[in-house]
């Protein structure tokens, strides 16, 4: 490390604004998606170059990234005070909160890229490093070796991982026959460098194994990797002192009215991505030699709809069918159709579904939906078929009981998972947890294994803040649902003509309360197309005079359930960024928190009215 470079990264750590180390999010007024990924570091380059370390300059920097699981202001500070060390692009340092997943992601491109993938190592690997089941069950090649010290790697066709595991992270011996150097640290994570301009195609591709089937190393421990790094000794950002693990997985079960483990991953994607795993695994165990299918919503979460395609593109067994439920379709229907196309094919079934959906906040007929998982199908040599494995994503209404005795699915084989960075912790970590009825109990064991071999378990902090957090989110909902409604009567009431989307008050009774909607604005036009882009114009102008009039409360985010202030975004460019262009949604969508001033925001969204 440079003589200047020491001092400004200690600087940097004293003036932080707090918001980095406790926050998902970091300045969301000003954000450029486009530039999300580069803008953070080059404007800090810039501090650095005048060794400005100011708290007014940190704090007035953009967005970094879109969101923990992507990328955040101190992994950015942490990956380019490590490119800067070893004179590397900072797009070339990853950090992660797993120890294992760049492994794989490194793993995931060699497959496509058809390369042999070497492994080498000094120490022991972890006994979470399962390798029968990166190449059995994820379909990956590699040769692992040991080798005394780094130097010892010669060159090589194949591409060449090299694992060091040491409580220091500025002793890296990168060598010109390492491709991909990953320091795994035992308690803070890891991070991989990508060696050499002709691995450059591979920084995009890591990148998006982070944010689809894990998450960046998290704030906390980003903190503490630095201090690590410029004086040798690890100094918590947080520390959450006792970590109650039973008090959580508890405080799950009752919520959900479940009895199984309830399983605890770094976010909501980690945990969809070992459910998927574990059921793929389950599948080739217990069906060899059956075509797995996945049902999932073309137009749903992004993440969701992007992570269950990239699964399928590696696996020759797995592919991934359309499941459409909003709007004109009927979720019912739609799943009746494509499983009884599975059984004429002798499929698994998988379905993943949101409930409400999103973006149109839609609650099928939970009786007919029972029926319809239930219903008993044949397969053309007349067996029975197997029956599907509802895998529901409740992060909308994760007070609901779905899966508990005598509730609507209980004799249907379900999972149900939340992401908690909703309303579980509010909006203060990216934990997610998922639990499993009777009938599925026996998966979970499967899901599990999964979840440690990709070491995307939630961290002691991750789990302080969900023990901290989940004793009031059954009220906070219902609060958030109080204003929400208000907030939508109110609408309806100055803006007739806008269809909104949200739940009847009918079903809200029987304890569906989300405290998110959609809003479809009225348009205007002689085409199809005029009508469409007038109204995309509005959502915006909507959306930019809310942050602009109550800056301290309006936010441009995709998120949901935190603690104050109000939430806007586009779910067709956020949510629904990796889906088809013909399945996505061009309409507003907001969320309400428990603590708000309600009465600013009719007022603003009144003047909005009368400016159409």
């Amino acid at each position: 490390m440079t003589d200047n470079l020491r001092p400004f990264i200690v600087e940097v750590l004293k003036n932080m604004p707090e918001d980095w180390l406790k926050l998902t999010t970091h300045r969301l007024d000003i954000y450029n998606e486009a530039l999300a990924k580069t803008e953070f570091t080059e404007q800090f380059d810039v501090l650095y170059n005048t060794q400005n370390t100011q708290s007014s300059a940190l704090q007035n920097l953009p967005t970094a990234f879109d969101y923990i699981r992507l990328g955040h202001p101190l992994s950015c500070v942490l990956e380019w005070t490590m490119a800067k060390s070893y004179n590397l692009k900072p797009a070339h340092v990853i950090s992660f909160s797993s120890r294992t997943m760049p492994v794989l992601a490194v793993l995931r491109k060699n497959l496509f890229e058809k390369k042999n993938t070497q492994i080498f190592h000094t120490d022991a690997l972890p006994g979470y490093f399962d390798m029968e089941a990166l190449k059995n069950i994820y379909g990956y090649s590699f040769d692992l070796k040991k080798v005394d010290k780094p130097e010892d790697i010669t060159k090589s066709n194949d591409r060449t991982i090299f694992i060091s595991q040491k409580d220091d992270l500025d002793q890296i011996e990168l060598t010109p026959n390492i491709d991909f150097y990953v320091h795994i640290h035992p308690k803070l994570g890891s991070v991989i460098l990508v060696n050499g301009a002709q691995n450059e195609k591979y920084v995009s591709e890591i990148q998006h194994v982070r944010r689809r089937e894990s998450i960046a190393m998290t704030p906390a421990n980003c903190f503490s990797a630095l201090s690590l790094i410029i004086d040798n000794k690890v100094k918590f950002g947080e520390n959450p002192g006792p970590v109650n693990r039973t008090q959580v997985t508890d405080a799950i079960q009752t919520i959900t009215g479940t009895k199984s483990k309830a399983l605890l991953g770094s976010s909501g994607l980690s945990i969809q991505y070992a459910i998927m795993m574990g059921l793929i695994d389950h599948a080739l165990e217990n069906h060899p030699g059956k075509e797995i299918k996945f049902i999932v919503p073309p137009n749903c979460y992004g993440g969701t709809n992007d992570q269950a395609r990239r699964v399928a593109a590696c696996l020759d067994a797995v592919e991934v069918l359309d499941l459409h439920v909003d709007g004109e379709n009927d979720m019912v229907e739609s799943i009746d159709r494509v499983l009884e196309k599975v059984a004429a094919n002798d499929g698994v079934p998988y379905i993943i579904a949101e409930i409400p959906t999103n973006p149109r906040v839609e609650v099928p007929d939970l009786q007919k939906l029972r029926d319809v998982l239930h219903k008993s199908r044949k397969t053309p040599g007349g067996e029975t078929a197997i029956d599907p494995v509802f895998i529901l994503d409740q992060t909308f209404c994760p007070n609901v009981q779905f899966l508990g005795e005598n509730k609507i699915l209980s004799d249907i084989r379900s999972i149900s998972y939340v992401s908690g960075s909703k309303f579980p912790s509010g909006g203060k970590c990216t934990a997610g947890y998922c639990v499993a009825n009777h009938k599925a109990e026996n998966v979970m064991a499967k899901i599990e294994k999964h979840l440690n071999l990709c070491d995307n378990g939630a961290t002691d902090l991750q789990i302080a803040i969900l023990a901290e957090q989940l004793p009031s989110m059954n009220q906070r909902i219902v609060d958030a649902y109080k204003n929400t409604r208000a907030f939508v009567n109110f609408i309806r009431d100055v803006l007739p003509d806008a269809k909104i989307n949200f739940v009847s008050e009918e079903l809200a009774k029987t304890g569906f309360t989300p405290s998110v909607f959609s809003l479809d604005l009225p348009t205007k036009g002689n085409t199809a197309e005029e009508r469409e882009d007038y109204k995309r114009a509005l959502n915006l102008k909507l959306i930019q005079l809310m942050i602009r009039e109550i800056p301290n409360e309006s936010k441009y985010c995709v998120s949901y359930g935190q603690l104050k202030g109000s939430y806007w975004t586009i779910p067709a460019t956020s949510t629904q960024g990796t889906t088809k262009e013909t399945d996505k949604d061009y309409i507003a969508r907001i969320s309400i928190s428990p603590k708000i001033d309600l009465e600013r925001h009719k007022d603003v969204f009144l003047s909005f009215v009368k400016g159409i």
